[in-house]
């Protein structure tokens, strides 16, 4: 499997010359999602849903579809008719030739004042990669390749380094980093890495790498 990584939170990954993409969002490249088969979206805040990136990965693509929870499915579902699946925790799908798993229900606590809202993450192919959205879901099954939310304004590097030890992943690739500079870029991979317990690796926007 092919894994590509785009502007923050978005993530493309190939196989068998099909291709999913998840939460290409307002922070993303403008094409993040054009080419993919099947679309996932873990949460409908706008840097990881965003609608007009969503519409023309579906318009280039007459034959490809979305998974999501109903906040973004109710979104879209009207103009796609058909091409937009509303899933929830617990829930197992194909999508594209991927064998997906959701799991997680609710979005990290921003502050006490701030409702919560829903969040999904994606298991997929049994583990090969795991994309948590805004959240630090621990799935009840082993993850070869975590991406890792770096740096948020739900979490702190300490929540990140321990969660990185809970699922004890082979290996993590930073997502969520479009907020964080290169300034402390240096700091996150030293910190990550030496305490982590994993190989804690950074690929820049449209590297790709096999897992």
């Amino acid at each position: 499997m092919k894994l590509t990584k785009k502007s923050h939170a978005c993530v493309r990954l190939e196989k068998a010359g099909r291709t999913l993409v998840i939460d290409p969002g307002g922070f993303s490249e403008r094409d993040a999602a054009v080419g993919a088969d099947a679309i996932l979206v873990t949460h409908e805040h706008p840097d990881h849903f965003d609608e007009g990136r969503l519409r023309a990965g579906l318009e280039a693509n007459p034959a490809a579809e979305i998974w999501t929870l109903k906040s973004v499915a109710d979104q879209l579902a009207a103009a796609f008719p058909g091409r937009v699946h509303t899933v929830g925790h617990g829930d197992t799908f194909t999508a594209a030739g991927f064998d997906v798993q959701v799991h997680g229900e609710l979005h990290a606590v921003i502050h006490p004042d701030i409702p919560r809202i829903t969040n999904v993450g994606y298991l997929i192919d049994g583990g090969k990669v795991f994309h948590p959205g805004d959240a630090l879901t621990v799935p009840d099954h082993a993850v070869e390749t975590l991406m890792l939310p770096v740096m948020a304004p739900w979490n702190k590097i300490s929540e990140v380094i321990d969660y990185v030890r809970e699922l004890k992943p082979q290996r993590a690739y930073d997502v969520h980093d479009a907020l964080l500079t290169d300034l402390a870029r240096p700091i996150y991979d030293r910190q990550i890495g030496a305490l982590g317990g994993t190989d804690h690796q950074r690929l820049m926007p449209g590297a790709s790498a096999e897992v």
